[in-house]
């Protein structure tokens, strides 16, 4: 037998303040040994670790390769590398995004689901969209156990939903409760590793060789799952559908790997990105017909000035339409917001 002895925690927007909080309410002294993803830009100031540990009398600091994991201690991902679990150390890795980011929450879990599994305690905090729910599944299906953010108590009830949704998780608490919860879980006797679904373990494996940038794992020939006819925002190859048939996801063949929800606010904005550059390109259009009016109005060729104002009166008339295409996308950007970014 072992014990719980270890806590993956993955927040996003809105999730600073609550693992100040969590992280505050922790002794010195706890039994266990803290991970923590936050989702931030590549190029991010590498200060969290500093932020979290003005709120913490625990041991926070940012992780380094190959660091150790140890009781009482809080190792936070740095921007723009993955943070993994390998035995009783961690992995930084450079390897493809997932749901658009590194680090990504769900490698994180899947990983500490591989190496640990029942010893994990995984935490969904505050954020938007659905990052940490596959890995929560995982963790779940290894023998670990979750704990997800009540969404009334975050600041963006997105990614809580999603987990709640989707992993349907031991515990679904008040940030504040679960220092608390925390304690009263870590250091109770669990089976040293639980019998799953050998195809969901087979593909657990390969994420996390993919995320761990393993050449055996890229040189595969044979993808998990079905080609889907999409093709991957990050580099434009195949995506393949991999996942559970009630969670289905997606890989390219490089490995980015995007849930439903990541995959259509990609899409969402690859679609305004090209509404804004024909809205301009019709707009300078206009305004080109305008100034070749002028000139040809100048030069007395009143025809030709009669027909540029034409085709700037057209130009005009489908920047407005696109304009309204573009205003109705942000109403419904809105509308999917206020809904917590949860598909039904």
């Amino acid at each position: 037998m072992s014990q719980r002895d270890t806590v993956v925690i993955g927040a996003s927007a809105g999730g600073v303040a609550a693992l100040q909080t969590l992280l505050g309410g922790l002794p010195a002294e706890f039994p266990a040994r803290i991970l923590v993803v936050l989702h931030v830009p590549p190029s991010g100031v590498n200060a969290l670790a500093a932020v979290l540990a003005r709120a913490s009398s625990m041991k926070v600091r940012s992780a380094q390769n190959q660091d150790r994991l140890e009781p009482g201690v809080v190792l936070v991902a740095r921007p723009d590398h993955h943070l993994l679990v390998a035995d009783d150390s961690v992995l930084l890795t450079r390897g493809p995004r997932e749901n658009g980011h590194r680090p990504a929450i769900d490698v994180l879990f899947r990983s500490a689901a591989r190496a640990l599994g029942p010893r994990t305690i995984a935490v969904v905090l505050s954020g938007a969209l659905d990052d940490g729910s596959a890995g929560l599944r995982t963790i779940r299906a290894q023998g670990g156990l979750g704990i997800v953010q009540d969404p009334d108590d975050a600041q963006h009830p997105g990614m809580p939903l999603n987990a709640i949704h989707a992993a349907h998780p031991e515990y679904v608490v008040p940030v504040a409760a679960m220092p608390e919860l925390l304690t009263s879980l870590v250091g109770v006797e669990v089976p040293d590793s639980a019998e799953g679904d050998p195809d969901l373990i087979r593909l657990m494996e390969t994420e996390v060789s993919i995320a761990e940038l393993t050449a055996e794992s890229l040189h595969e020939s044979h993808r998990p799952g079905t080609a889907a006819g999409f093709a991957c925002p990050d580099c434009q190859g195949t995506l393949f559908t991999i996942g559970e048939e009630d969670f289905a996801r997606f890989r390219c063949r490089v490995g980015h790997a995007w849930s439903l929800q990541s995959l259509l606010a990609e899409h969402r904005t690859a679609v305004e990105g090209a509404l804004w550059m024909a809205l301009r390109a019709l707009e300078e259009k206009a305004a080109l017909c305008i100034d070749m009016s002028k000139r040809a109005g100048a030069s007395g060729a009143s025809i030709s000035a009669r027909r540029f104002i034409d085709q700037a009166t057209d130009a005009r008339a489908a920047a407005e339409l696109v304009r309204g295409l573009i205003a109705s996308g942000t109403e419904a950007d809105l509308d999917y917001t206020r809904e917590g970014g949860r598909l039904a």
